[in-house]
């Protein structure tokens, strides 16, 4: 008898032991430095000083956003530790800060640090340390390159995408124009201008009549406005982060010179640019965008700027809503947010970078018909835009979506 029930358990215990080999193992918590159960540590640098300061209400913004979702529990219980530096728009101090963020804060990764030469001093460190350094705010050809940057993504549009757009639409609306170039003395101003030759073609060394260029160092940009003038251009092309966009705008408007005026994204904020160069000298200024305004009253009643205005209001108060980085940087924490909800409890950088070249996402405040999608071999996110003018109080769309290569 005894022997019958040792049978019995054993033959129990047997049956216990397939069941649960069968029933599968709830997933293992997988985490890089910077991940825990109760948090995950982000970093950025932005220019909280010096000539690009105007740039830093996106790294404000993103900080607003990432304080909503902590007040509603977090990402999958995870409250969200960003870390924002300023680095002044210098290389070596952006250097300095995010050898900071990566050995001593131990961040799990890098978000939207801002600018082309301060990502340039840092991205083979970063690629080195195997850090993913994701939607960085540049839009420099040379951030795209997953072969020898496999860590690093961009946001912005590429600049000589963008670039090119503007060179296409001058052929169609004004062929015989005379363009006259100012353009910041780096990979940024260099970029719009490959573009911008390329859409002109043949035609650039005929219709481009003159190129100045200026350094972020430089106290004003008048000189170079004033020679531009005397060259006969009639069309001005403003290669320039928004300080340098005000003063040029402003400039052209004081000496009575009225070409017809194109100023980049990065440089049209109307709260960075646009303001400080008084509303009539800006009128008629055409750019291009990716995201929604919400001076456009055609958002009025759209759920998702409704949803914004209500979080500036709480959470954001101390930017202007007329600032182009604050949508920004609600976007930008927007597409984190999603990414983190995408990894789930895998939460290593290896993970994070999967994710993050795997994109197929619509934002609440880009334009419609423009989504985040990215690849392995195409790590940028945001691929359109439309064009815009400037009529006096804010940006009205003219144009479809229009793609960059």
């Amino acid at each position: 008898m005894a022997c019958w029930r040792n049978r019995s358990a054993l033959a129990a215990i047997a049956a216990l032991a397939l069941s649960l080999a069968a029933t599968p193992a709830p997933a293992q918590k997988q985490y890089s430095p910077g991940a825990s159960d109760t948090e995950i540590k982000i970093g950025t640098t932005t220019p909280y000083s010096g000539p690009a300061s105007a740039y830093s209400a996106g790294a404000v913004s993103a900080t607003a956003y990432f304080a909503m979702i902590n007040d509603q529990g977090g990402v999958n219980g995870r409250k969200i530790n960003f870390i924002s530096l300023d680095d002044a728009y210098s290389p070596p101090k952006t250097v300095e800060q995010i050898r900071r963020l990566i050995e001593s804060d131990e961040v799990l990764f890098l978000v939207n640090p801002v600018g082309t030469a301060t990502n340039m001093a840092v991205v083979k460190y970063i690629n080195q340390k195997q850090v993913p350094h994701l939607f960085i705010g540049t839009g420099a050809t040379v951030f795209n390159d997953p072969e020898h940057y496999p860590w690093t993504m961009s946001w912005t549009p590429h600049y000589a995408s963008e670039g090119e757009i503007y060179a296409r639409y001058i052929l169609s609306a004004k062929p015989d124009a005379k363009i006259g170039i100012l353009a910041q003395n780096d990979d940024l101003g260099r970029d719009y201008l490959l573009g911008f030759k390329r859409g002109l073609g043949d035609k650039a060394s005929t219709m481009i009549v003159s190129t100045q260029s200026y350094n972020t160092t430089d106290p004003t940009v008048d000189s170079q406005v004033v020679s531009l003038k005397t060259s006969g251009a009639d069309v001005f092309f403003i290669v320039t982060i928004p300080k340098f966009s005000a003063q040029a705008i402003r400039k052209a408007y004081d000496i009575d010179w009225h070409p017809q005026e194109f100023v980049v994204s990065v440089g049209s904020s109307i709260a960075g640019a646009i303001k400080p160069a008084g509303f009539e000298a800006a009128k008629g200024i055409i750019s291009a965008a990716y995201q929604k305004d919400p001076a456009d009253p055609q958002w009025r009643d759209d759920p998702r700027m409704q949803a914004w205005n209500v979080w500036m209001d709480k959470y954001n108060p101390r930017i202007s809503k007329s600032d182009y980085y604050a949508p920004y940087g609600y976007n930008i924490g927007y597409a984190v947010v999603q990414l983190l909800k995408q990894c789930g409890d895998n939460l290593t950088r290896e993970n994070i970078m999967k994710q993050a070249s795997h994109l197929d996402m619509e934002l609440p405040l880009l334009l419609p018909g423009i989504r985040l999608k990215t690849s392995p071999t195409d790590l940028r996110p945001i691929k359109q835009m439309r064009l815009v003018r400037f009529d006096g109080q804010r940006y009205v769309l003219f144009s479809d979506v229009l793609a960059s290569d």
